[in-house]
């Protein structure tokens, strides 16, 4: 562990903007959705693309011990977006 208020290593710089990157791609994603909603063609494509392929019809089980499921995933990416759980898993 490096000492309290030293800079990150190149290693460590590289993990940090990796993680920035990703989460910023998500917060992206997550506006368009936010805009355009779950209909528009760049955002199912997007979701297709998640998905291996194809939009799980629903309902949506996931790891949240409180919300077991939701209708559908569009109903589960809002929730994603909403709460900022960008890679919370189906």
């Amino acid at each position: 562990a490096q000492q309290p208020g030293t800079p990150l290593s190149d290693q460590e710089y590289h993990q940090f903007f990796k993680f920035l990157r990703i989460t910023i791609q998500a917060s992206t994603a997550c506006h368009l959705r936010e805009l355009y909603g779950c209909k528009n063609s760049l955002v199912q494509r997007l979701d297709e693309y998640e998905n291996h392929g194809v939009i799980p019809p629903g309902p949506i089980c996931s790891e949240l011990p409180g919300n077991p499921f939701f209708h559908n995933f569009c109903t589960f990416s809002l929730y994603r977006c909403i709460t900022k759980k960008y890679f919370l898993k189906v």
